[in-house]
């Protein structure tokens, strides 16, 4: 263990703090239509990806979690290629049948992910918390879940969306503080040490067999959450949300990539069977010190809540827009929150969260046929942009259809 790579770590995140707490910053527009999306986007996913791809990929980890971002990134540019040429057509006062039914269908996959991935990130969140001063129970991590959860529904409620960014804002730049101190802990770890000298990768020592590859289909969800741009319209116009959306992709994907490669060659830390728990990344990094456990908590807990907001913010809006702008969007909040709420206390969270990454996904395919079916009308038809949706549409349905929990 090197107590120097602690020290490491934590100049980092204080360096990088003052940019992603920079006042000036937090004010901006454009990066407050980013932070929501980006939020999401590096959430629980962050946790848990390096333990679970090290049990199924060994050492092609950054390269699967490549291709990860990759197919995030087409279902991306298909809700943004929505934005821009379907949206205008849905507010029109007469849109095509089959684009409003699409849209309706895709909005009621969309709500139930949603209102269940509120719940599953502040159980978390809970979890998280209560076991730093050691009171983690069941039911104490299901009574302060839902007292967080009943906090941001009145706060999104009776103040609107600015309040709730208020919050997210700075749990968004604490973590990219955070994860940025562990970057560089890592990156000179490996690069003083040397890959060869570094802990033994676990090889793959077979061909990729079908309960991996449906892991690997189902690991799409860590890179989930741009859609929440979408329905942002109420606070910012269509080029701004298709630019910041874009935006909190890329970064999201300079963060992970490089996060797994760092993280490969401790992949021997991993424990070989069982299930995954989210803190298993806490033992797999323990050589770079005493400052890992404390940093990866204080990560998590600035990740599961503004994932939490960011899905609510995402949540308030899609009731809107669902409801043809009849319920407003403080009044989705606090349907999400009460929704949410009854989930937590009635429902097993990690057994309904398998479903609700299906319902995003199934929202990532009907995205892609709703893009698809527009570049093929009209009297120009987009016939690359056909092709690359339709591709979107069919590893929805794969992913539908073949993965697997890692848990399973």
């Amino acid at each position: 263990m090197d107590p120097m790579s602690s020290w490491i770590m934590i100049a980092g995140a204080l360096i990088a703090a003052t940019i992603t707490l920079n006042p000036r910053l937090l004010r901006n527009s454009s990066w407050r239509a980013t932070v929501t999306p980006l939020a999401s986007i590096i959430g629980s996913g962050f946790l848990i990806a390096g333990p679970i791809l090290a049990r199924a990929t060994g050492s092609l980890a950054a390269f699967a979690m490549a291709a990860l971002c990759a197919i995030g990134w087409l279902f991306g540019s298909a809700i943004r290629y929505n934005i821009r040429h379907a949206e205008p057509l849905i507010s029109s006062d007469g849109p095509p049948l089959w684009l409003a039914r699409l849209d309706k269908l895709s909005d009621l996959a969309l709500a139930l992910a949603y209102f269940v991935s509120v719940s599953y990130y502040l159980n978390l969140f809970a979890a998280f918390a209560l076991r730093m001063v050691g009171l983690e129970t069941v039911s104490n991590i299901r009574w302060l879940s839902v007292a967080i959860i009943a906090l941001l529904g009145l706060i999104g409620t009776f103040r609107g969306l600015r309040w709730l960014e208020n919050i997210e804002l700075p749990a968004v730049g604490l973590k990219l503080a955070l994860i940025s101190g562990l970057l560089l802990s890592l990156l000179l770890t490996v690069a003083h040490a040397g890959m060869a000298a570094m802990i033994a990768l676990p090889a793959i020592d077979h061909p990729a067999n079908v309960r991996e590859i449906g892991i690997l289909l189902g690991l799409v969800i860590l890179v989930q959450g741009f859609e929440t741009s979408r329905y942002l319209g109420h606070a910012y116009d269509r080029e701004t949300r298709i630019r910041t959306m874009r935006r909190a992709q890329i970064i999201a994907t300079c963060i992970y990539v490089p996060f797994i490669a760092l993280l490969t060659p401790f992949f021997g830390n991993s424990p070989p069977q069982g299930a995954v728990e989210e803190t298993a990344i806490i033992d797999m990094l323990a050589p770079l010190g005493w400052a890992v456990a404390p940093l990866i908590i204080l990560t998590a807990l600035a990740s599961q809540l503004s994932a939490a907001v960011a899905d609510m913010n995402g949540a308030g809006g899609l009731v809107r827009s669902a409801s043809g702008d009849r319920v407003g969007v403080r009044w989705g909040y606090a349907g999400t929150a009460t929704i949410a709420i009854l989930i937590t206390l009635t429902s097993n969270i990690v057994e309904i969260i398998v479903y609700a990454s299906k319902a995003f996904v199934l929202y990532y395919g009907l995205q892609s046929a709703t893009a698809a079916i527009l570049c093929a009308r009209g009297d120009r038809p987009n016939h690359a942009g056909f092709l690359m949706y339709i591709t979107g549409l069919l590893i929805a349905v794969a992913v539908i259809l073949l993965s697997i929990p890692a848990e399973g």
